[in-house]
């Protein structure tokens, strides 16, 4: 009985012994199969970007595995060190754009020929690009002399490690716990508050470092949607008073009232509705990015279309060089140089001077800038102003007057439009006057 009994615990611990070792080989594989989708995900995520290189770098020191980067034509753009010059190591791809596939492939595409856990990605840019990241498999070995002291060491260190794990986590996770009901605690109305921030430089100061990042610029963003909302009420709400006065007085005298008259009076608040509405709904989709085609456009020609089909009540100087030609979206390059033209006139003296030209040498454009430049001889703008004017519905001192048009969203449509173009709008100095600058890439 006791040799049976003996026999069978023997058994017990080899079965319990094997299955440990099975358990432990498929956690380390499903932890290798995750760290290659990290790996691959990272790719990918550059991938959609467009920022990438051949050859591909690693990660870090501990992500040192092969990974292929395959265009919409199966051809290999981008691979690791070890995989330079090599066929596409796999051709089965993802269901979805969200979700890696994985599979085992053995074959001498890998330089040790060695058997690999291989997960496909897939990113849409122009077409289906595909990220192959992997490893080698795994070595599954099982030595019987060993099954009994892996058995009984196996529990014990089970137990042990259980302990004092739960201790560790739990001590080192209080900190997280207390970033948490500080983020629970902060609101849309006192998003002031920050949550703490430990003392060691470690990964639960970092996260509550960049936590308190993301809070910051929730909190800016919050803050300029919420004045942009009061400016936009207020520049509405005088055009609407306005109808409204002209209104109740003709429901007042009905038979006292000049239709032709009314209409008159009424117009210039409907025209400035429509000019805020139409710049709130140009800003909106600049904001979004909203994509739009974009075709090779001659300043130049522009520039001369844009004054012909604006009324012009100073004199403009046009230094204007043919050829200067820029990628770009016709109607909102238009758009831009009209809003500098029409503030440009709007606070010039006598004269204002439109010039077109291109530069070279400056490193963030090895192609050359298209420059584009409006300058009146006014009063100016003085240096602390200079990116004030930029801020939506900002009006200086000199401007306050609704009676000379515009509602400060000229200058910042311009500058998004430049902006999204790959380029800048500032103001630099000038001997008189304002002196707008826009900065764009050339098209060669």
């Amino acid at each position: 009985m006791t040799l049976y009994t003996g026999m069978a615990v023997g058994a017990l611990c080899i079965v319990f012994a094997t299955v440990l070792l099975f358990v432990l080989n498929e956690m380390a594989t499903q932890n290798l199969t995750a760290e290659v989708t990290a790996l691959g995900e990272i790719t990918a995520y550059n991938v959609g970007r467009g920022v990438f290189v051949n050859p591909l770098p690693p990660v870090s020191k501990n992500l040192i595995h092969p990974v292929q980067v395959v265009d919409p034509h199966g051809r290999v753009v981008a691979a690791t060190r070890d995989l330079q010059h090599r066929p596409v190591m796999a051709h089965f791809t993802s269901k979805t754009s969200h979700q890696g596939a994985s599979e085992v492939v053995c074959h001498s595409v890998f330089p040790t020929g060695s058997c690999h856990i291989v997960v496909a990605h897939q990113v849409y840019r122009d077409g289906d690009w595909t990220i192959y990241s992997a490893a080698p498999t795994l070595p599954f070995y099982v030595y019987p002399s060993v099954i009994a002291i892996l058995t009984a060491g196996a529990v014990i260190f089970t137990i042990a490690m259980a302990y004092g794990a739960r201790r560790t986590v739990t001590t080192s996770l209080k900190p997280v716990d207390t970033i948490r009901a500080q983020l629970d605690h902060i609101k849309s109305h006192n998003l002031g508050c920050r949550v703490p921030v430990s003392g060691a430089k470690d990964e639960i100061h970092r996260l509550a470092c960049s936590v308190n990042q993301t809070l910051d610029r929730l909190e800016d963003t919050l803050g300029q949607q919420r004045r942009f909302c009061a400016d936009a009420s207020h520049e509405l709400r005088t055009p609407i008073a306005a109808i409204r006065v002209q209104m109740e007085d003709a429901f007042l005298a009905p038979k006292e009232v000049d239709t032709a008259q009314l209409c008159n009076a009424v117009l210039p608040s409907v025209e400035r509705l429509q000019s805020i509405t139409s710049d709130l709904l140009t800003l909106t989709r600049l904001d979004a990015g909203t994509p739009c085609e974009r075709h090779p456009v001659d300043l130049e020609e522009l520039v001369a279309t844009e004054l012909s089909g604006h009324q012009i009540n100073k004199k403009v100087v046009q230094n204007l060089t043919p050829g200067v030609t820029v990628m770009g979206h016709r109607s909102l390059l238009g758009r831009l140089i009209g809003n500098l033209v029409q503030n440009a006139q709007r606070y010039a003296s006598s004269t204002v001077t439109i010039t077109v030209e291109r530069e070279e040498g400056d490193p963030e454009y090895p192609e050359g800038v298209a420059r584009l430049e409006v300058l009146d001889d006014g009063a100016g703008i003085v240096a602390d102003q200079r990116e004030a004017v930029f801020q939506r519905f900002t009006r200086l001192d000199t401007a306050r007057s609704r009676d000379a048009g515009g509602v400060g969203l000229g200058l910042p449509i311009a500058r998004q439009i430049a902006e999204n173009h790959g380029g800048a709008l500032t103001v630099q100095d000038s001997d008189q006057g304002a002196r707008f600058v826009v900065r764009l890439p050339l098209y060669s």
